[in-house]
């Protein structure tokens, strides 16, 4: 495993944390965003739609941006492309998470870097769904 996929981070986001924003959650069920909300929430996490157009998915209300999420954000879960994914982890740093997880083929290196510079744990490159299989 690489630094992004470090076992303390890991574990804290699984274990320990509790509020999930999946960043790019729509309400279709054959994207692998809906997929693994389902699995958090399967596995007792608080899912938070992030999305522009989406008011509702698997029952939680949905909010265009995480700063419009009028509570605390555990962990900030992100489904886009790499090339714009950083700006998510930079906004999660703003509001106050206290994590963030870039899914399974999303890497920015400098991202990554700002994100643990600033003291809130990363995850990279990897799934939830993969690391609960792991153990």
């Amino acid at each position: 495993m690489t630094s992004w996929q470090e076992s303390t981070s890991v574990d804290l986001m699984l274990d320990e944390l509790q509020t999930w924003a999946v960043v790019g959650l729509s309400g279709n069920p054959h994207r692998t965003a809906y997929e693994i909300a389902a699995v958090l929430q399967r596995r007792g996490k608080r899912i938070v739609p992030i999305h522009p157009s989406v008011p509702k998915v698997l029952g939680e209300q949905g909010y265009a941006t995480l700063a419009d999420v009028p509570f605390p954000i555990d962990v900030v879960d992100v489904f886009r492309r790499s090339d714009s994914a950083g700006r998510f982890a930079d906004e999660a740093v703003a509001v106050g998470a206290k994590a963030v997880w870039f899914q399974l083929g999303v890497i920015d290196v400098a991202a990554f870097d700002r994100t643990i510079a600033a003291g809130v744990p990363m995850v990279m490159d990897t799934c939830p769904a993969i690391e609960w299989r792991r153990r």
